[in-house]
C-alpha cells in the first residue's frame, strides 16, 4: 500500500532525516562522543578477557596445588553474600536434607 503524504510532510521527514545522519557521521560533538563510548567500551572488554584469564590461571594454580576448584568457587560466592543470606541458605539446606533424611 502506498501512502500519500503532503510537500510539508516530506519536506520535515527529509529535514528529520538529514539532521539525524549529519549527527550520526559530522565530525562534530556526536561523532566525537560515540567514537570515545566505543573505545571505551573496547578497552574495558579487552581487560575483562585479560582478567578472566587471570582467574583461570588461578583457579589452575590452585588445583595443582590439590585444592578443590569447585568448592574454591562455592567459596568465592558464599563470600559475596551477606552473612543473613548465607545464614538463610544454610538453614534451607539442612531442612531440605532432614525432609530427604541424608
Amino acid at each position: 500500500m502506498i501512502m500519500q503524504i503532503s510537500a510539508d510532510e516530506a519536506s520535515h521527514i527529509h529535514d528529520a532525516l538529514t539532521n539525524r545522519r549529519r549527527t550520526a557521521t559530522s565530525d562534530g560533538v556526536a561523532a566525537d562522543r560515540l567514537r570515545s563510548i566505543v573505545d571505551r567500551i573496547e578497552r574495558l572488554e579487552e581487560e575483562r578477557a585479560n582478567l578472566a584469564a587471570d582467574i583461570k590461571d588461578i583457579y589452575a594454580e590452585a588445583k595443582s596445588a590439590g585444592f578443590d576448584v569447585k568448592v574454591l568457587r562455592q567459596l568465592i560466592a558464599l563470600r559475596k553474600k551477606d552473612d543473613a543470606e548465607v545464614a538463610e541458605m544454610e538453614t534451607l539446606l539442612d531442612v531440605y536434607k532432614r525432609s530427604l533424611g541424608m
